[in-house]
C-alpha cells in the first residue's frame, strides 16, 4: 500500500509551512475534537482545527457562544495527543480575545502552553487587525476568520451567507486585506459567495481556507461530523462522504437486540475458570 502524499512529504506541519502553500497544493483541513478522530485525520490533513463548533457538535449547545476557554483547552489537548504530522489550530472562544490585545495574548498564550498546539484562530476582520498584529509579533501564529462568523450570530441574526450582492464586497475585501497585513498566516472564508471568495484569494498574500466559499480557495475545511453524516440538517456547503451515523445506529441496534435476546456475550466472550 502506498503512503499518502501528506504522510510521505510532511513530518510536522507549522504555521509558516501553511503560509508557504499559498497558490500551491491545496491545503486540507478538518475539525477534530478528540484523540481518536485526530489520529485518523492526522494521516490525511495539513491542519486540524479544534473549532468552537465542538460546543454544538459535542456538547449540545445551540451556538458556539457558551463555549469556554477551559473547554477549548481540554479538547485541544486531546487532539494534540492524537496528532503527529498536522498543525493543530485551536479556536479562541467568544469573550476570550475581544476586550483588548493584551487580554487576547494572555488567553492565547494559555491555550498554546497548556495544549501544545501550533496556532490559534479568532474571528473578525479589520476590527481585529490590531489584536492579530499584537499576537503574531509576540510569537503566537494567528489564523483569521471572516465572512460568516458564528460567534457573532446574535448580532448577525442567523447563519446566512455573505457577499451575494456586489455592494457588500468592499467591506469583506477590506477585512481580508486587514488580517493579511496584520500578520495572520491564513484566513478562513465562511459561507461566502464564490466569485468574492475567488477574488479575495487572488488579492491577498496569505492562504484562504474555504468553508462554503469556493474551490478557488487555497484550501478547504469542514466539520468532520458533518462530512461523516452526523448532521441532521447539514449546511448547503457540506458534502456527506459517509453515512457513519447510520452505521453506528445499526451497530447499536444489533447490540441492543443481542443483549435482550441473551445472544451476547457468547461463548468466545466469556472468561472460563482456570484448571487446577
Amino acid at each position: 500500500m502506498s503512503s499518502s502524499p501528506i504522510e510521505s512529504a510532511v513530518k510536522q506541519m507549522t504555521a509558516p509551512a501553511i503560509l508557504a502553500r499559498k497558490g500551491h497544493q491545496p491545503i486540507v483541513a478538518l475539525t477534530a475534537y478528540n484523540t481518536h478522530m485526530a489520529e485518523i485525520a492526522d494521516r490525511h490533513c495539513d491542519f486540524l482545527l479544534v473549532g468552537d463548533s465542538l460546543g454544538m457538535v459535542a456538547h449540545g449547545y445551540q451556538s458556539t457562544v457558551p463555549v469556554t476557554l477551559d473547554l477549548m483547552i481540554a479538547h485541544g489537548l486531546s487532539v494534540v495527543r492524537g496528532t503527529r504530522r498536522a498543525l493543530v489550530v485551536v479556536d479562541m472562544p467568544f469573550g476570550s480575545y475581544e476586550e483588548s490585545p493584551a487580554v487576547a495574548f494572555q488567553n492565547a498564550a494559555r491555550i498554546i502552553k497548556e495544549t501544545g498546539c501550533g496556532a490559534i484562530k479568532l474571528e473578525g476582520g479589520a476590527h481585529m487587525a490590531d489584536t492579530i498584529a499584537f499576537l503574531s509579533t509576540r510569537g503566537i501564529p494567528v489564523m483569521a476568520h471572516i465572512g460568516l462568523t458564528p460567534q457573532s450570530v446574535n448580532v448577525l441574526g442567523g447563519y446566512g451567507s455573505h457577499g451575494r450582492m456586489v455592494e457588500q464586497w468592499g467591506g469583506i475585501e477590506a477585512d481580508a486585506q486587514a488580517v493579511s497585513e496584520a500578520g495572520a498566516f491564513a484566513v478562513v472564508l465562511e459561507a461566502m459567495a464564490e466569485p468574492l471568495a475567488a477574488k479575495i484569494t487572488g488579492e491577498i498574500a496569505i492562504p484562504t481556507i474555504g468553508i462554503g466559499a469556493s474551490s478557488a480557495c487555497d484550501g478547504q475545511v469542514l466539520v468532520m461530523e458533518d462530512m461523516l453524516g452526523f448532521g441532521k440538517r447539514p449546511a448547503k456547503f457540506v458534502k456527506v462522504y459517509a453515512e457513519v451515523a447510520a452505521l453506528i445506529d445499526e451497530a447499536v441496534g444489533m447490540y441492543s437486540n443481542e443483549v435482550r435476546d441473551r445472544i451476547f456475550p457468547a461463548e468466545q466472550h466469556i472468561y472460563k475458570m482456570k484448571k487446577q
